[in-house]
């Protein structure tokens, strides 16, 4: 019975190895240069540790929100490309739906200035 359980320890324990082994060459045999640059706010558009109550701009995240949206939606063309010959005529069709929907969007979301930073 017990038997049955080994791939799953086995996945848990390469996993985990996966996962610790780099980080603990890294820590062990990485350089331990830090400077200013390295240790600065890396894209979030702010100071991190300042006061919680400061005003900060809203475009940022509507930016990255907008990047992740379109992103996922393009990632939709890798399935369809593998299987365009199976799916045929109504596959080109769905996905030409799609990506016009989409180029919609896109427009909608250039025109109303949201891409722009200032």
């Amino acid at each position: 019975m017990l038997a049955e359980y080994f791939p799953i320890l086995l996945f848990i324990l390469v996993g985990l190895a996966v996962g610790v082994i780099p980080v603990v060459l890294g820590a062990l045999l990485g350089p331990h240069r830090p400077d200013p640059e390295k240790n600065s706010p890396y894209e979030c558009g702010f100071e991190a540790f300042e006061d919680a109550r400061m005003k900060f701009d809203v475009r940022y995240y509507l930016v990255a929100i907008l990047f992740i949206l379109f992103d996922l939606e393009i990632a939709f063309l890798f399935p369809w490309a593998a299987v365009l010959g199976e799916i045929g005529l109504f596959g080109f069709v769905s996905m030409m739906v799609f990506l016009a929907i989409l180029v919609v969007g896109f427009v909608y979301e250039w025109k109303k200035g949201a891409l722009e930073w200032e």
